[in-house]
C-alpha cells in the first residue's frame, strides 16, 4: 500500500455520505493513515464534520446535489453511512468511474428492507421470518391477520429504530401505522414481519475485501424501540449456531460483493438462525469494538476499503451502553462522572450540536467479563445527565 499526503493533488480521499457518530470514528481511523476526509451530512457540525478536512451540508436525497459534490471533490472512495441517500446518484457516480463502498448495487439492496429481504430470502434462499410488504393502512391490517400477532412493522427505509413497532393485537395496527411515519427515510412502504420468539439476537460484523473475509466475535445486544441500548462481545452461543450465522453472513456478503464491513443481524432460537437485516457499513452495536479489539470495526472498515490485510487481536470481552438525551437543547451539555474513566472503562461523547429526547449522545465502554461489563456500562450510563 502506498500512502499519500493529505490535501495534496494525489491524496487518497474518502467521502462520507452521512457524518454521525459512526462516520466520525471512520474519519478518525482514516486520518490516522493520512487519508483525506470529506464529510457530508444534512445538518451543520455533524460529528464527523468536527474531525474531517472539509465538510458540506447538502440534501443527500437529491441526486443533482450529491453528484455535483462528487464531481467537485473527486473522492477515491465514496462511503455511504446512512440510508437516506440518492441511490441513483451512487449508480451514476459508479458509471463515471468513482468507487462506491461496497458498491452501488449492494447499497441499493441494503438501504431498503424490501430489497435486502427479497435478496436474502428469495434469491439466496436464506432462512428468515415470514414477511409481507404493504403500502396502505388496509393492506397493513390484512397483512397483520395473515402474518399473525404479534408482528413487527417497519418502514422499508429507516435507521436506528425510527418508525418501528410491534403490533401485539389487531387494535395496535393503526398506532403502528402512525409510528411508521417517523421513519428516517421512506415510509411509503412497510414490511410486516412474523415475530420470531427468539432466545437472543446478534450482530455478526463481517469484513471483506480481496484479501478474504474476516468475522469479529458475535455481538449480543438489547434493543428498545428498534434502537440498541446495550451491546456486548462476545455473545455466549453454541458453536453450531455461530457456524450457521457465519455461513449465512458469508453467503449474503459474497452475494453483495465489494469491500468493507457489514453488520449482519440475526435472531437465534435454540439452534435455528434467522437472517434479519444487514448494514453495509459499521454498526451501532459494534461500537463495543472500540474497547474489545486492537482494530475496531471502524479501523477494519478503513482497512477493507483500502485493500489492506484484515488481521486484528481481541483484547477481551466487554460491553457498550448507549446514553440517550433526556432534554431538548441547542447547546447540549453532558455531565459524566469521573468514575467512568478507569483503566478498563471510558466514555465517548459524540459532540452532536443539538439534543432531543431519545437522541444517542454518547456511549460507555467497559472491558471486563461480559456480565460485569454489561452491568458497569449500564451503571455509567445511568449516572450521565444532560441539559
Amino acid at each position: 500500500m502506498t500512502f499519500t499526503t493529505t490535501l495534496q493533488n494525489n491524496a487518497i480521499k474518502i467521502m462520507l455520505l452521512g457524518s454521525g457518530e459512526l462516520g466520525k470514528e471512520v474519519a478518525i481511523e482514516a486520518q490516522r493513515l493520512g487519508i483525506e476526509v470529506v464529510a457530508v451530512d444534512k445538518y451543520e457540525n455533524a460529528p464527523a464534520h468536527l474531525v474531517a478536512n472539509r465538510s458540506y451540508v447538502i440534501d443527500m436525497k437529491d441526486e443533482a446535489s450529491v453528484l455535483a459534490l462528487i464531481e467537485k471533490e473527486k473522492p477515491s472512495y465514496i462511503l455511504p453511512e446512512v440510508e437516506a441517500i440518492s441511490i441513483s446518484a451512487l449508480f451514476k457516480a459508479e458509471q463515471k468511474g468513482f468507487h462506491v463502498i461496497p458498491n452501488a448495487e449492494a447499497v441499493n439492496k441494503t438501504m431498503n428492507r424490501k430489497n435486502i429481504r427479497v435478496f436474502a430470502a428469495e434469491e439466496l434462499e436464506l432462512k428468515t421470518s415470514n414477511y409481507e410488504f404493504v403500502t396502505t393502512l388496509d393492506g397493513l391490517k390484512e397483512a397483520g391477520e395473515r402474518i399473525g400477532f404479534p408482528c413487527v412493522i417497519k418502514p422499508v427505509m429507516s435507521s436506528s429504530g425510527h418508525g418501528q413497532s410491534i403490533a401485539k393485537t389487531p387494535s395496535d395496527i393503526e398506532k403502528s401505522w402512525e409510528i411508521a411515519k417517523e421513519a428516517r427515510g421512506d415510509a411509503s412502504e412497510l414490511i410486516v414481519e412474523e415475530f420470531v420468539p427468539f432466545d437472543y439476537e446478534i450482530t455478526l460484523l463481517t469484513v471483506r475485501n480481496e484479501t478474504g473475509t474476516v468475522f469479529c466475535d458475535a455481538i449480543g445486544h438489547v434493543q428498545k424501540d428498534g434502537d440498541f441500548i446495550l451491546s456486548w462481545q462476545p455473545m455466549n452461543m453454541s458453536d453450531a449456531a455461530l457456524s450457521k450465522a457465519k455461513e449465512i453472513a458469508k453467503a449474503v456478503t459474497d452475494g453483495l460483493g465489494g469491500r468493507g464491513i457489514f453488520g449482519v443481524e440475526f435472531f437465534v432460537k435454540d439452534e435455528e438462525v434467522y437472517f434479519s437485516e444487514l448494514s453495509p457499513r459499521p454498526h451501532d452495536t459494534g461500537m463495543v469494538t472500540l474497547i474489545t479489539q486492537s482494530q475496531s470495526q471502524f479501523a477494519l472498515h478503513v482497512r477493507a476499503v483500502l485493500g489492506l490485510p484484515l488481521d486484528y487481536t481481541t483484547y477481551g470481552s466487554g460491553a457498550c451502553g448507549a446514553y440517550k438525551a433526556k432534554n431538548e437543547s441547542h447547546n447540549p451539555v453532558l455531565e459524566v462522572p469521573d468514575s467512568a474513566f478507569t483503566k478498563n472503562s471510558f466514555v465517548r461523547v459524540f459532540g452532536k450540536p443539538e439534543s432531543h429526547v431519545g437522541r444517542r449522545m454518547a456511549v460507555s465502554l467497559v472491558l471486563d467479563d461480559v456480565e460485569t461489563a454489561k452491568q458497569r456500562a449500564s451503571d455509567i450510563v445511568a449516572q450521565i445527565t444532560d441539559s
